[in-house]
């Protein structure tokens, strides 16, 4: 099989047309992939998988226990260190801010030190942010310790699913790296219940743990074997590979696939922003930024941060909403994981996505009722049904899924890049959401949430069109089917 690639000259315009082998040509039982080969079979292949899953997303847990934190502190610490809500609201958002700063360095940062490299830097930040947090005088040390924590969410939430895509077999692929988003919720729900049982400064120092779990797990894992190639290391690639495979397994074509991509990389110049946009990378371009836009101004920030208000707006219990709303996000997301290998990757986001619609619109119904005072006693259940609708549907697919296709889209050359911007967009995304959210609620909160309905109505369009099927493909056929489109 060979793809044709275009390399554009600078100085004169002048374009020559390269042929480069993409896959080389082997014997058609070479072709047909063995159980070996993808690890089947083989424990102790299949456990170096799944244990270096497990450390990676380890990160995942500290990031959801950075996003849940500020809702359960808020009470505990404006009262003992005086803060204002103004300066506690800082304290909140600014982790955001510090998020979108290891947006913009985490693709740079992971391809020059690596995977895991990557994984231990912003694991630091997080625990030196969690210690500032947890000996806080004043709102300074909070705000710095928060923007540590912040930047250390922005590089993981990059790295991670990254380093899952690029050392799991392509039949575990899909379901290993929605993992990420299983363990992003769970942290979530674990600092939001645990939380009301332990005071602020305990639930930071609870936040260094994850952090030392990983410090730790990163020693005994390997570094992803197809950064090991792209950088030169032979050896190193060699035996990493054979780590995560087992001793025993045949990976002599995995071995030659990944290297035969890494071949045709060569003839391409190494990516700057602005190559993003060349015709080459357009497709893989837009459903990573797309997918990332789609989830975020769909409305899920606006909804999970101030959910407890939206519940207290509709007549609901707030603490028991909170609860329920927790609660519910781990077993359905552990489902989309379940699910991710078997169904595929566009299933999942068209139910996600027709979900999210039909519980904007059931949020956006109970609030009408509510403001033209039409059967009001009907109006808590409704929004309450509304939400656990909303969230459900996104835990199904439109949180995980995104960052799953994003690790699958881009060639190495620009996965550093291009991870970097859809990363960015998605801290944006997050911040334009929360900061508007209340605006949104006091100019129509029924408007509010006809606006996200349209935006995953726009969703469901989206995916039909742009967004590709990933699921049982290695890495290297997606990226030259990309090429192709």
């Amino acid at each position: 099989m060979t793809i044709t690639q275009e390399v554009e000259n600078s100085r004169n315009g002048q374009r020559e047309s390269i042929t480069e082998p993409l896959i080389r040509q082997r014997k058609a039982s070479i072709h047909e992939e063995s159980p070996q080969l993808e690890g089947n079979g083989n424990g102790g292949s299949m456990f170096m998988v799944f244990l270096s899953t497990f450390v990676a997303v380890c990160g995942s847990f500290d990031f959801g226990s950075c996003v849940g934190f500020s809702a359960p502190a808020q009470s505990g610490i404006t009262s003992d260190l005086g803060l204002s809500l103004s300066e506690y609201s800082v304290f909140g958002s600014i982790g955001n801010i510090g998020a979108m700063v290891g947006a913009i360095t985490s693709g740079k940062v992971s391809d020059y030190l690596g995977r895991k490299g990557a994984m231990r830097m912003s694991s630091i930040f997080c625990v030196v942010g969690w210690l500032a947090v947890y000996f806080a005088k004043g709102s300074v040390s909070l705000d710095i310790g928060r923007l540590c924590t912040g930047y250390g969410m922005g590089v993981l939430s990059y790295v991670v699913p990254i380093f899952i895509a690029e050392i799991a077999p392509k039949h575990l692929r899909g379901g290993l790296a929605t993992l990420n988003q299983l363990m992003i919720v769970t942290g979530v729900s674990f600092t939001f219940i645990i939380g009301t049982l332990v005071s602020w400064r305990t639930l930071a120092l609870i936040g260094v743990l994850p952090c030392c779990v990983l410090l730790v797990g990163l020693l005994v894992i390997p570094e992803s074997p197809r950064w090991l190639a792209k950088v030169g290391q032979q050896k190193e690639f060699e035996l990493s590979l054979r780590k995560l495979r087992g001793k025993d397994a045949d990976i002599s074509q995995e071995t030659a696939d990944i290297q035969d991509y890494l071949q045709t990389l060569e003839h391409l110049p190494k990516a700057q922003i602005l190559d993003l946009f060349q015709r080459r990378y357009l497709v893989s371009l837009i459903v990573g930024v797309g997918l990332m836009v789609f989830q975020q101004f769909g409305g899920i920030n606006g909804i999970c941060f101030y959910v407890s208000h939206i519940f207290e707006a509709a007549g609901f219990p707030s603490a028991l909403g909170t609860v329920i709303y927790a609660c519910i996000q781990v077993p359905i997301t552990g489902l989309g994981a379940l699910l991710m290998d078997k169904a595929g990757r566009r299933p999942l986001l068209f139910v996600s996505a027709s979900g999210l619609l039909g519980g904007c619109l059931l949020l956006a119904t109970s609030f009408y009722m509510q403001a033209h005072e039409i059967f009001l006693e009907a109006v808590p259940t409704l929004a309450l049904t509304g939400i656990l609708t909303y969230v459900g549907s996104f835990s199904m697919g439109m949180g995980a899924v995104p960052w799953v296709i994003m690790s699958e889209v881009f060639p190495l050359n620009i996965k550093g890049t291009a991870g970097s911007l859809v990363t960015l967009v998605n801290w944006f995304g997050s911040w334009v959401v929360s900061f508007t959210f209340n605006f949104l609620m006091s100019w129509s909160s029924y408007g509010t949430f006809l606006l996200y309905a349209a935006v995953n109505l726009s969703a469901i369009l989206f995916i039909a069109k742009m967004v590709p099927e990933t699921k049982g493909r290695t890495l290297e056929e997606i990226q030259a089917s990309m090429n192709r489109s």
